[in-house]
C-alpha cells in the first residue's frame, strides 16, 4: 500500500525547468535572477512593499528582530505553543522569550494576556499564525500601539490566509515565511522577510550581507557584524515557478481541510481548525488539525501507531516552549497545557486524494469508537 504523507511539496515541470535554467546559466551577473523575480511576484502576491527572500525563516527572523534592536536584556512576548524556530532569534540576540496562554479556538495568542506580561523591557510581540490560523491582529496592533512595542508576524504556516482583507504576514512592522519542503509552497529550504518599512528593509539588507551597504561603492566594506542567511538561485528558482500556481497551491490546501471537515463535523468529542463564518477572516489551512476532547483520556501514540500499521503518516501537536529544557515553566499557561497532548496534524499533500482522506478519516473514527 502506497504510504500517506502528511505532507510533501507538489512539484511540476516548471520547477524542473527553472531550476536546471538556473543550475546551467544563473551564474556570474546572472546570479541573482531568479532571486529577483522570486522576491518581486511574492512581494506582489502580498501586496507589500519590500520583500527579501532568505535561506530560511528563523534567518528572515533572527535579521527583523535584529534590525529593530532587539538585544541582551530585552524581553518579546510570544505564545507558548509554537515550533521552536519562532523563539530560537530571541535566544540568539540575548533577549528573553516570555510564553503566554493561547486561545483555546484558534491556538494562536491570546491577547487578553499580553498586557499582563507587559514589563519596562518588554519590546515586541510576536504573532504566530499556527497552522495558518489567524491572531487576533487588531488587538495585538492596539495593544503594541498604546504601549509602544513592534508587532512581528510570523506568517512560517499562514501563505493563502487573509485578515480582514489583508495577507497574513502583511499588517506588523514586519513578516516572515517558510518554504520548507512541508510548506504549502516550497523551494526545498528557504524563507522571506517582508514590510513595508523602507527603513528597516535597508537595515536587514545589509544584514543580510555581512553588514554591507550597497549603497557604499567601497568593495568588501562591512560597516557592521552582519549575518549570511541568502537563499541560492536555483532554491529561488523553484520559488518563482511555484509562485506561478499559488492560487492553486492555496485553493488546494483549502479543499482538503473542508473534505476532512465535512467527514468530522458529525463527529463527537473531536474538533478542527477554526472555520470562520466571517468572510474577513479566509484560512490557509496549512495543516488540517484534530484536538480530541479532554475527557476522552486521549492516547495520541496509540492513534500514530495505529496509523502507522496502514502506512500513514500524523504528526503531534506542538508542545509548550515552556516545557522544553531550555526554558523556565509556566504553569499558568493552563490552556497550552491541557491542549498539547490533545491534538494530532492530518496528512495534507497536494496531491492526496479524496479515498486517502476517508481512510485517515476512518481511522480516527475507528479509534474513537
Amino acid at each position: 500500500m502506497s504510504k500517506i504523507y502528511y505532507t510533501k511539496p507538489y512539484i511540476t515541470q516548471l520547477e524542473v525547468d527553472y531550476a536546471t535554467d538556473a543550475a546551467l546559466n544563473g551564474w556570474g551577473d546572472k546570479c541573482y535572477d531568479y532571486i529577483y523575480k522570486f522576491e518581486d511576484s511574492f512581494k506582489k502576491h502580498l501586496n507589500v512593499s519590500y520583500a527579501m527572500a532568505t535561506s530560511s525563516c528563523t534567518g528572515a527572523m533572527h535579521m527583523g528582530l535584529s534590525a529593530l534592536g532587539i538585544s541582551h536584556g530585552d524581553e518579546v512576548i510570544i505564545a507558548d505553543i509554537n515550533w521552536i524556530a519562532s523563539a530560537a532569534p530571541i535566544v540568539y540576540l540575548g533577549a528573553t522569550p516570555i510564553f503566554i496562554d493561547i486561545l483555546n479556538d484558534t491556538w494562536c495568542i491570546d491577547p487578553s494576556k499580553i498586557e499582563q506580561a507587559i514589563t519596562p523591557k518588554t519590546k515586541a510581540i510576536i504573532a504566530v499564525h499556527l497552522y495558518g490560523n489567524l491572531c487576533d491582529m487588531d488587538a495585538i496592533m492596539a495593544i503594541a500601539k498604546k504601549h509602544n512595542l513592534y508587532v512581528i508576524e510570523d506568517a512560517a504556516e499562514a501563505i493563502g490566509s487573509i485578515y480582514k482583507g489583508k495577507k497574513a504576514g502583511s499588517i506588523g512592522d514586519f513578516g516572515v515565511f517558510s518554504f520548507h519542503g512541508t510548506k504549502t509552497m516550497t523551494t526545498g529550504e528557504g524563507g522571506m522577510f517582508v514590510t513595508n518599512n523602507l527603513e528597516l528593509y535597508k537595515k536587514v539588507n545589509i544584514l543580510n550581507s555581512h553588514g554591507r551597504n550597497p549603497e557604499n561603492p567601497k568593495q568588501f566594506w562591512a560597516e557592521t557584524i552582519g549575518f549570511k542567511y541568502k537563499i541560492s538561485n536555483i532554491q529561488a528558482a523553484i520559488g518563482y515557478a511555484q509562485m506561478t500556481h499559488i492560487d492553486e497551491l492555496i485553493n488546494r490546501k483549502r479543499e482538503i481541510y473542508f473534505k476532512y471537515f465535512s467527514l468530522f463535523k458529525n463527529v463527537e468529542k473531536v474538533s478542527m481548525n477554526p472555520n470562520p463564518t466571517s468572510n474577513e477572516l479566509v484560512y490557509g489551512y496549512w495543516m488540517p488539525t484534530l484536538i480530541f476532547d479532554a475527557e476522552l483520556e486521549f492516547d495520541r501514540d496509540l492513534l500514530i501507531d495505529k496509523f502507522k500499521e496502514i502506512n500513514v503518516d500524523a504528526r503531534v501537536f506542538f508542545y509548550p516552549l515552556s516545557m522544553l529544557p531550555m526554558f523556565d515553566e509556566v504553569r499558568n499557561n493552563k490552556v497550552s497545557l491541557n491542549i498539547y497532548a490533545r491534538g494530532i496534524n492530518l496528512p495534507s499533500y497536494h496531491e492526496i486524494s479524496d479515498g486517502q482522506i476517508k481512510k485517515v478519516a476512518d481511522i480516527v473514527v475507528e479509534y474513537l469508537s
